[in-house]
């Protein structure tokens, strides 16, 4: 019964279209076994549904991205998401497109990252003079006139 849920909600959230039917059953033959405690390997579900082990890989984690997966058991059990999502595919072709536009922004984010890496440099900068310690004693004179190297190599 759980496969069958399994599989009514991923073809409630498009996962079904375009796709044959045995790498969905394989994923949910394989998550409902591991709901139940069953220990089945992902080789034990390639060997009965007879599909590759990239689909099946591929369908679970396609419904990782769903709700769904996000469900507790017992959730799962009681309630019924009335949101469906959009199709995989969908989905990937909208972050391909979302990467697209990115990279052709990306000349005129230059120009604001090369002001901010000078900005962020110049504050680098400041906090390591304001944070230096100051020396004290007979080093404290050495330093003020730039003799310190020539200080520390007559000990070396």
């Amino acid at each position: 019964m759980t496969a069958l849920r399994l599989l009514q909600r991923m073809k409630r959230d498009w996962m079904h279209t375009g796709r044959r039917p045995l790498g969905l059953c394989g994923a949910a033959l394989l998550v409902a076994a591991r709901m139940h405690e069953f220990r089945r390997t992902e080789k034990e579900v390639i060997s009965v549904v007879k599909v590759c082990e990239a689909t099946l890989r591929k369908r679970l984690t396609e419904f990782e991205d769903t709700p769904t997966s996000a469900l507790t058991i017992n959730e799962f059990m009681r309630v019924d998401l009335e949101k469906e999502c959009d199709p995989p595919s969908f989905v990937a072709g909208q972050k391909k497109l979302k990467m697209q536009q990115v990279h052709s922004y990306g000349g005129y984010m230059t120009v604001e990252s090369k002001e901010i890496n000078s900005y962020r440099d110049e504050i680098e900068t400041q906090l390591a003079v304001s944070s230096r310690t100051k020396l004290r004693g007979i080093y404290a004179s050495y330093a003020r006139e730039g003799r310190s190297n020539q200080v520390f190599c007559m000990f070396i």
